[in-house]
């Protein structure tokens, strides 16, 4: 659209109108006889001609305001944003805004990310709020539309994703002037609680592998890299042999596979900034790329430049990948699990063994250490057992060595058995010839089960 180089701010008029009809039903509007005699009848409107586009001239026309200065306040801001080529309809129906903001918001997001905000606008919020101007939407609106959602069946899970779409949405407007508050704020929807994650244990996995080995190879190294590296599904379905240094035991994770409406694969920037990193091997898993790199015993090479899983040089669905482990699973007598969860048993094994938490968090790739407390609660939950555990072994260390006798906890009470550091007897001599026992690494069953 085409601007006049010294943009005019008395463009457009202000005038009275009201919505009385005559006796053939059609609306007086400006030519009402009570708009002269009654003072308070009618509403104020305003009306400009908007630059020509496409050799086409547009009027614009707004009504609903109160008094003549809100109309005049309107008509100049919509010339002020005129003059830089951009219409502000005060009174933009909340679908138009929409669609407005996925078209700006597309530049900066990713394409998987845009589809999903493009399917819960226009089959969700643009059907329910469309057709309300965007500075009239309440949350009372909203509300009512939370409540229609949850009758018809939706899940919260999906309703919160909605609401936080249009959250996002109505920030923007904020920011820029266009409404004075978000209605979408506080959230009407607290965020859904994670369903409980139930992991494999050291035995399942091991039989998982085993029986893949023999019966899929391909996707038993897919598991055996997600599950020593604790890289991403995307991300393990996106690496190229360019990015796999052997000889280093480094891999660098430089791009993710990802779906756009179940049928376009693309490859994307992975999810996020630190995760573009590099990525240790275990000598496990180098055997795995190893043997992945040799020529497969049906006659299959894999190219030198190529993606390490794929089928015919071509990579692989996620949906089908899905599909094939869950048969897989059944197949091999362990319980289903997503894909996301081989990332977990990472985390899962390598707290067992006593890996501290940031270190952890370091190897998954995590923006922060906060994440990686918040996603593995349960896993942290054992880490402060034994935290705790390991005090007390200091703690019976130093009584053993005292009394020169093991210290029998919670037999009888304190004031019948005081304890060594509030009574020792004086003819008891500290013995420093007994071995200590040894370090609790981890206390009690090494499980990776997690509920």
């Amino acid at each position: 659209m085409r601007c006049s180089p010294t943009p005019t701010f008395d463009r457009g008029r202000v005038y009275r109108r009201c919505g009385c009809r005559d006796d053939h039903r059609r609306q007086l509007g400006t030519t009402c006889p009570r708009l002269t005699a009654d003072p308070h009848h009618g509403t104020w409107a305003f009306a400009v001609d908007t630059p020509p586009v496409g050799g086409h001239r547009r009027t614009v026309r707004r009504a609903g305001f109160p008094d003549e200065l809100q109309a005049h306040i309107a008509l100049r801001r919509f010339n002020e944003g005129l003059a830089l080529c951009v219409i502000t309809d005060p009174r933009q129906r909340t679908a138009d805004y929409l669609r407005d903001w996925l078209d700006e918001t597309e530049l900066r997001l990713k394409p998987t990310t845009m589809a999903r905000y493009r399917a819960y606008t226009e089959q969700d919020l643009i059907p329910a709020l469309g057709t309300i101007p965007l500075i009239d939407l309440t949350r009372q609106h909203l509300t009512a539309f939370v409540t229609t959602q949850l009758r018809r069946g939706r899940g919260k899970v999906t309703v919160h994703r909605i609401l936080a779409t249009l959250s996002s949405a109505l920030s923007t407007a904020v920011h820029d002037g266009r409404l004075t508050r978000n209605p979408a704020k506080p959230p009407l929807l607290p965020r859904p609680a994670s369903a409980p994650r139930h992991l494999w244990t050291e035995e399942q996995t091991a039989r998982f592998l085993r029986f893949t080995h023999v019966t899929d190879p391909l996707y038993a190294d897919l598991a055996e890299l997600m599950i020593g590296t604790g890289i991403r599904k995307g991300e393990a379905l996106a690496l190229h042999w360019d990015d796999v240094h052997l000889p280093e035991r480094v891999f660098f994770v430089r791009a993710t596979l990802s779906v756009v409406d179940n049928n376009r694969l693309l490859l994307t920037t992975p999810k996020t900034r630190s995760s573009k990193a590099w990525v240790a091997l275990s000598d496990r898993v180098v055997d795995t790329l190893e043997d992945r790199a040799a020529p497969r015993t049906f006659g299959e090479t894999t190219p030198a430049a190529g993606y390490v899983f794929h089928r015919h040089g071509r990579p692989l669905h996620p949906k089908n990948v899905l599909d094939r482990f869950h048969l897989l699973c059944d197949k091999a007598g362990v319980p289903r699990i997503a894909l996301h969860d081989l990332r977990h048993l990472t985390a899962s094994f390598a707290t067992a063994a006593g890996v501290p938490l940031p270190v952890i968090s370091k190897t998954l790739r995590h923006r922060t250490l906060s994440t990686s407390a918040n996603i593995y609660t349960d896993l942290t939950f054992l880490t402060a057992r034994a935290a705790v555990d390991a005090v007390a072994w200091i703690l019976d260390n130093a009584d053993r060595a005292a009394l020169g006798r093991t210290v029998c906890r919670a037999r009888r009470p304190w004031h019948q058995n005081p304890r060594p550091h509030r009574q020792l007897p004086a003819h008891q001599q500290p013995r420093t010839d007994e071995p200590t026992a040894p370090w609790p690494m981890w206390p009690g069953d090494h499980r990776a089960t997690t509920s």
